[in-house]
């Protein structure tokens, strides 16, 4: 079912929480991983500066998770593409687009309605101009979520 499984990393705890399920879809069906990191860049006079100062200790941190998934025997790598702030959905959907990506996985954060809107979503934004499905794997852990609502457990069995 799924030969390209575009995995979103932006090195955040919510990020990662992506990852397990994006390797059991693909050792389902032997796909390759392509890890996208999107490297936020500022516009105006700052333009060429990244958006977060520890960007480049992000940036580490996502290649090391990306290499020990590789050396793991995972069909995986990594892609870093600068963009303007405000555009990973963009990224995201572009990449998936060239590569012909059968989904797209990436972690949420879990903000409420009025924080989702202040602060926007990449994964509200990316459902929208996806190419592909989007696997949006929340911020509360799963196993919470079958607690509060037993029938979920049930029909996702």
């Amino acid at each position: 079912m799924f030969n390209t499984i575009i995995l979103g990393l932006d090195g955040s705890t919510e990020s990662k929480r992506a990852i397990p399920v994006a390797l059991e879809l693909a050792s389902s069906d032997d796909a390759k991983i392509i890890a996208v990191h999107v490297r936020e860049l500022l516009v105006g006079r700052a333009g060429g500066q990244t958006l977060y100062a520890n960007e480049q200790e992000i940036e580490t941190g996502v290649r090391e998770t990306v290499d020990e998934l590789a050396k793991a025997g995972n069909d995986v790598k990594l892609v870093v593409v600068p963009a303007i702030a405000g555009g990973p959905a963009h990224v995201l959907a572009d990449v998936a687009r060239d590569e012909r990506a059968d989904v797209i996985v990436v972690g949420t954060r879990g903000h409420g309605q009025v924080m989702g809107l202040l602060l926007g979503s990449v994964t509200h934004r990316l459902l929208h101009i996806a190419p592909c499905p989007v696997l949006a794997i929340p911020g509360t852990p799963v196993e919470a979520t079958r607690t509060l609502v037993p029938e979920m457990a049930v029909a996702s069995s």
